[in-house]
């Protein structure tokens, strides 16, 4: 089976399969206008603002062909929304909202926007919803006067295009290029998607797909929400890792015996394994509870001064990955394999899910939510919020560490793992060499964080460490998210017969009185034009 899916992994890898999932280009055509803003869809067609022609365009949205215009309500027409019946539209000279007569374009009402910038216009099946750039806010507003009688972050600083597919927002962000899906009670990200263009603005849904108006290529998008692809791959990085683990004696006497564990990494979606080497054929491979390969050098009498050196070289090729986790998509906890359910929700040193602290503050975090994702994604929450990033020496147990309020990245995903595993979620964690800055570089910290197991998706990252940040589509870069930074060697479930707790790799010795020792490990990354 490893073997099928490293043979896949190369293949999506080789063939390039960067572009599907939701944002990907069905069709396009050029905009009516050389100033587009704002875009709706009234259930047979689209409607374009154009803030230089001051009109407001009915286009067919499957020729691209403008039916008619309408004059604008103001002057610098900005977002767009149907109600079923009337248009809306935002006037940024006047800071308004109107409500505007499709068939001749007479203004019917008027209301304040509750912001000083709004530019983004929904209809949520009841009323409108404002996205302010200047705010930094997705504002719902009291259609009486346009105050705003709900409001969450912004996803991120340069929101343009908001539009309702009856379940989620989708909002366009015009510098970071990306359109992002947004849970509907919270504004929390859950999906961001590469825009279509450079300068995302206008959004819309027709009911099946979602539709970007573009100010630079001044071109009317259609765009997938969804599709068949589970993610995508970009920024593919090659490059040799090389890492050396050095144990040496000081004192003295002899280093009498030393075993040395190094974790070989294996493909995964986002990393294909070229090649792997060793220093020497002192070692054979050795495979643990977790299915888990390790190289196994053994070492007699190391003498004083004179180190023994276990050097791993890897070849590879890492992709950035973008999992598309559609919540509605993940079925229930009922649907995961009874094996991967058993595994890894049972109880371990470092987890303690039978101390009654973790069984109450999981039922306390997870209520009654049921879908996994919202499950994972409500621990995920608390542990960011809760924990503090803190080397405080050691590995404590996640009871522990929870009620400190600090932690080092393994303690995070102790803790992470350990609230999953008392929901009944499925949870392990990963580790791994970092490239640090720059291309060439050296990483002697590492990095681990966990995954969750998601029915019809499988495993997924998810790093409440690093979802510790203030805007929304930050945190959500840390769900179903990696940069190609990272070269995963080690998938463990808890304690390894060879690893122990510890990830990348691990060693035993056994020492004459009075020897002091020491063990360094270094990974050396360097780039492959």
């Amino acid at each position: 089976m490893k073997n099928f899916i490293s043979m896949l992994c190369i293949l999506f890898i080789s063939t390039n399969l960067l572009f599907g999932g939701p944002g990907k280009v069905i069709k396009q055509f050029n905009a009516p206008g050389s100033c587009p803003t704002g875009l709706t869809f009234d259930g047979a067609n689209l409607w374009m603002a154009d803030h230089k022609a001051d009109k407001l365009f009915c286009v067919d949205p499957n020729t691209g062909d403008v039916l008619r215009s309408i004059p604008s309500p103001g002057f610098w027409p900005l977002g767009l929304a149907w109600d079923g019946q009337y248009l809306w539209n935002i006037d940024r000279t006047q800071n308004k909202i109107f409500k505007v007569n499709p068939d001749d374009g007479t203004i019917l009402f008027a209301v304040d926007a509750p912001g000083s910038g709004a530019e983004g216009l929904a209809w949520d099946g009841k009323t409108l919803w404002v996205a302010d750039p200047r705010e930094d806010k997705v504002m719902k507003i009291d259609m009486s006067d346009g105050t705003a009688v709900k409001s969450y972050d912004a996803p991120n600083r340069n929101i343009q295009g908001l539009t309702f597919d009856g379940t989620y927002f989708w909002c366009s962000d015009r510098i970071a290029d990306e359109i992002y899906m947004l849970d509907y009670t919270n504004g929390e990200v859950i999906i961001i998607a590469k825009a279509p263009a450079q300068y995302a603005r206008g959004m819309a849904w027709d009911g099946q797909h979602l539709w970007n108006v573009d100010y630079q290529t001044d071109t009317i998008y259609q765009i997938a929400r969804e599709d068949e692809d589970m993610y995508t791959l970009d920024n593919t990085r090659h490059a040799t890792l090389t890492f050396t683990h050095t144990i040496k004696g000081a004192g003295n006497g002899v280093i009498k015996t030393a075993d040395v564990y190094i974790a070989i990494p294996d493909n995964l979606p986002q990393q294909v394994v070229e090649d792997v080497e060793f220093n020497s054929n002192n070692y054979k491979t050795v495979v643990d509870k977790w299915d888990q390969n390790y190289a196994h050098f053994h070492y007699n009498n190391i003498v004083a001064n004179k180190p023994a050196e276990s050097i791993m070289t890897v070849t590879s090729k890492i992709s950035g990955i973008s999992y598309y986790i559609l919540p509605d998509r993940c079925g229930t906890i009922a649907d995961i394999p009874k094996d991967i359910l058993e595994t890894y929700t049972a109880n371990d040193s470092k987890y303690q899910i039978d101390d009654p602290y973790i069984q109450n503050l999981a039922k306390k975090i997870v209520g009654d939510e049921t879908n996994p994702y919202w499950v994972a994604r409500r621990i995920f929450d608390y542990v960011r919020n809760t924990l503090e990033y803190k080397l405080e020496g050691g590995w404590n147990v996640a009871p522990v560490v929870l009620q400190r309020g600090t932690g080092s990245c393994s303690e995070y995903s102790f803790s992470f793992i350990a609230l999953c595993r008392a929901a009944g979620m499925p949870a392990r964690y990963v580790g791994a060499f970092v490239v640090r800055g720059d291309d060439a570089s050296i990483d002697d910290v590492f990095h681990r964080w966990p995954e969750i197991y998601l029915p019809n998706y499988g495993w997924i990252p998810i790093d409440p460490q690093g979802g510790d940040k203030p805007l929304p589509r930050d945190r959500a870069m840390n769900i179903g998210h990696l940069s190609n930074r990272f070269l995963i060697t080690t998938e463990c479930g808890g304690n390894s017969q060879y690893m122990g707790w510890y990830y990348n790799s691990y060693e035993t010795y056994t020492a004459d009185p009075q020897v002091q020792v020491s063990v360094e490990t270094i990974g050396e990354w360097e780039p492959i034009d």
